[in-house]
Formats: structure tokens, sequence, C-alpha cells
């Protein structure tokens, strides 16, 4: 296969599955929610407590925000059996995200190392041309959500996680690290090598075996209990998680007043590719 091929059926492979998430966002709108107001849990404090060994990013999240190792109550218990198991398998689970706040979710979205790499790829898709700002939106959204209801970080239902060796801290290969945005992005992307391929799922089956269903555009990704949730277990009925104001004081959830309303507008999107595209040239 000539390399000019290869990138052709990459860009394919990117568009569609990219277009198949778009679609998926759809559903996540559409799906009914009925908060249940369940409170949080510390992850961190649940791990000590079970004695598990387990492992958490300790950079920011978007500039000084720190992350938030918190989600619902009865995600701890499962998320802890997971934990267990990649103990026993020789694995240390690490936590990447838990909750956010919706100013996190808003930031994250136009972090530029996050969106300047989906940029740079909607640019690759366009054959090397600026692509128009609604292509960028509907990619961005996959990738990062950027409405309240489709974020399942944002309802404490939801881990983005890495796998380490529990021997010497390596990091377990899944094809790229924590936080790729590409083709090889897509849980089964045949563009990582089958050992790579089989460490995620092998993962995957790992965190499903206890209710964490695997976001198939995202291999990091895996959510319980939330529209994202049923849907992929067929689930029909409203799902009891939706995205939530915490209050960590009180350990109370708020449903948000409009969870349809958009973090950053089209208009805003435009602003940032433009931003972007200067960082590009410096």
């Amino acid at each position: 296969m000539t390399p000019t091929t290869d990138d052709a059926a990459r860009r394919a492979y990117w568009a569609e599955q990219m277009q198949l998430g778009y679609d998926f966002v759809q559903e996540l709108i559409a799906f009914p929610v009925e908060e249940c107001g369940e409170p949080f849990a510390s992850i961190r404090d649940a791990a000590q407590s079970a004695g598990v060994e387990m492992e958490f990013s300790d950079t920011k999240i978007v500039d000084d925000l720190d992350r938030i190792y918190f989600m619902r109550q009865s995600l701890i218990e499962p998320l802890m059996a997971v934990a267990r198991d990649m103990n026993s398998r020789g694995w240390i689970l690490k936590i990447e995200e838990g909750f956010r706040t919706q100013e996190m979710q808003r930031r994250l979205v136009r972090k530029p190392s996050v969106f300047d790499a989906i940029l740079k790829k909607c640019i690759w898709e366009c054959g090397g041309e600026m692509p128009p700002t609604e292509l960028v939106f509907r990619r961005a959204i996959v990738l990062v959500a950027n409405l309240p209801k489709i974020g399942t970080h944002m309802s404490g239902s939801a881990v983005d996680i890495s796998v380490l060796d529990r021997n010497d801290g390596s990091e377990i290969d899944r094809g790229k690290p924590y936080l790729e945005m590409s083709e090889l992005t897509p849980m089964r992307s045949p563009y990582i090598s089958p050992a790579a391929l089989h460490n995620r799922l092998e993962i995957l089956a790992m965190m499903e075996a206890h209710g964490f269903m695997h976001f198939p555009y995202e291999f990091w990704h895996y959510n319980q209990g939330d529209a994202g949730g049923h849907i992929l277990t067929g689930q029909t009925q409203p799902a009891p998680y939706g995205p939530v104001h915490w209050d960590p004081q009180t350990n109370q959830v708020t449903p948000y007043e409009d969870p349809h309303e958009l973090l950053n507008p089209l208009e805003r999107i435009e602003q940032e590719m433009a931003a972007a595209t200067a960082r590009a040239r410096n």
C-alpha cells in the first residue's frame, strides 16, 4: 500500500468514525434522563479504604483547574472491583479524569493542546485546507462534550483511564497514551498494533464486567448509569444520572437547568480556530 493510499484510507476511517460518533451524540441528546439526586464519593478515599492499588493523574485538567476524583456513590464499588481485578492481573488502574464541573468542561473544549489536535486532524481530513467551522464543531463534540446533556463526566458517572504495569509502573500499550486525538482514538482502530488492540479489549472486558461501558470512539472513556450507558446496554428506561452541579461542602447535586445549552457556541469555535491557526504559525 502506498503512503498516499494509506493516508486516504486513514482519512476515510477517521471521517467515518467521527460521523458515527456524531450520530451517537444525537442519540445521547434525545435519550431520557430522570436525575436521581445520588451524591458523590471520593475515588481516592475508596481505593485507600479498599486496599487496592490505584494511581491518579497529578496534572491540571486545564489552566489552573485541578482534576476532581469523585463520582456517584453507587459506582464506587464497581470501580474498586475493576481495580482489584487489574491488581490481580499485574496491572494498576490509573484514573485520568473523574467529575467535571461546567467550567472545567467549557474550558477543556478550548484547551489549546486538545483543540489544536482536533483542528489539525480536520485540516488533514480536508486535504490540507481549512475546514468549515461546522465540521470542526461536529468533530470536536464527539471527542470533548460541548453540551452538558452528553457530558458523562458532568454526570459524575464516567472515568477516563490509563493502565500501568504493576511491576515497573510503565504504561500498558494501547497504541497511544491518553489523550490521543486521531484515527487511533476509536477503540477498535485498525491502525494500532495487534498487541495494543489486545490490551484495549482486555481492559474493556474488565471494565464492562463491572458495568462500565466503553465509548466506542475513545479508547480511554468508560461510563455507567447515564444516557450513554443505557444506550450501549440496550436499556430504554430513563437514565438516573444526568449532568449536575455538585456542592462539595454539602455533597448535594443539582440538575442543570438547561442541559442542552452549548458550552461553546459555533461563534466561539470559530474564534478558537483563528487562535489555533495563529499558534500554528508561531
